[in-house]
């Protein structure tokens, strides 16, 4: 494997300076203009292909206007932008989390995502009341629920778009049937399983809970595979997150994605669980 591929926390730390960029309505010329840098350089940055000093940051961020502690936060994460993987502390300003925003930008180029969650229907597939009944229960500011239910289902436009990701969903049984909503609100989150599925790129297997003991149980993650660049593993705590890029790190948990998959109910069967489950809510 190439040893040069960009890391996640490079990636990431450019897919923030752009935004800042864009935010600020300015083009990358005018910016190499402004810091005598060639415009390729802001290019390579970023998209995570050029290391980037921390003074160079902190020189792009007196140019956006940036200052306190997100200028703290930007210029701290140049600093171990080289470094393989990357824990996000969920702090800072504003109420869409830093881990969420790195997961926003790791999503958006990924090429396939795979996902195994144990207690919660996967974000890529929550209707909005679901995801609003998560973040009461989980004690959300009241004035942050709305952007953060705006930002989830933004996610999920990548299932749409022209060139999608290949997903594959595992799925514990007890989250499918965990009453997070009414009955009939409920039966609606669960048809929207079943209609994603219908997608030709986007796969869901059931994991029963006739199953017993299995490796799935100590904990959900995520990988997600893109075209040039390393794989990345997501691991979700309650006020971080943990994304691993390294060799075994990957190979861990894609095996681990096979020993599930061999014990999960086929596509098939688990779409027809689900769709009578659905059925099951509707009629209760």
């Amino acid at each position: 494997m190439p040893t040069n591929q960009p890391t996640v926390a490079g990636r990431d730390l450019g897919a923030e300076l752009r935004l800042l960029r864009e935010a600020r309505n300015i083009s990358s010329r005018k910016v190499a203009e402004r810091l005598g840098w060639a415009q390729s350089k802001i290019s390579r940055i970023e998209t995570g292909k050029q290391s980037i000093k921390p003074e160079d940051v902190a020189s792009l961020l007196a140019l956006y206007d940036v200052i306190g502690r997100d200028r703290e936060y930007l210029i701290e994460k140049a600093s171990r932008s080289d470094e393989s993987g990357l824990v996000e502390k969920n702090g800072g300003q504003g109420s869409l989390s830093r881990e969420s925003r790195t997961l926003i930008h790791l999503e958006a180029k990924a090429t396939a995502i795979y996902s195994l969650e144990m207690l919660l229907i996967p974000g890529l597939l929550q209707t909005p009341e679901y995801t609003r009944a998560l973040l009461q229960a989980f004690h959300a500011p009241g004035e942050d629920i709305e952007v953060r239910v705006a930002a989830r289902m933004g996610r999920q436009a990548i299932l749409t778009r022209d060139k999608p990701p290949r997903l594959e969903f595992i799925i514990d049984e007890g989250a499918l049937r965990r009453q997070a909503l009414p009955s009939k609100l409920m039966a609606r989150q669960l048809r929207h399983l079943t209609e994603a599925a219908e997608r030709p790129n986007v796969s869901l297997r059931v994991l029963s809970s006739q199953l017993g003991a299995h490796s799935g149980l100590d904990g959900p993650f995520t990988m997600l595979e893109f075209g040039k660049n390393k794989p990345v593993v997501h691991v979700e705590h309650k006020i971080s997150g943990l994304f691993m890029e390294e060799e075994y790190e990957v190979t861990f948990f894609r095996e681990e994605l096979d020993n599930l998959r061999s014990v999960a109910l086929s596509p098939q069967d688990s779409v027809d669980l689900i769709a009578s489950m659905a059925k099951d809510k509707d009629e209760g």
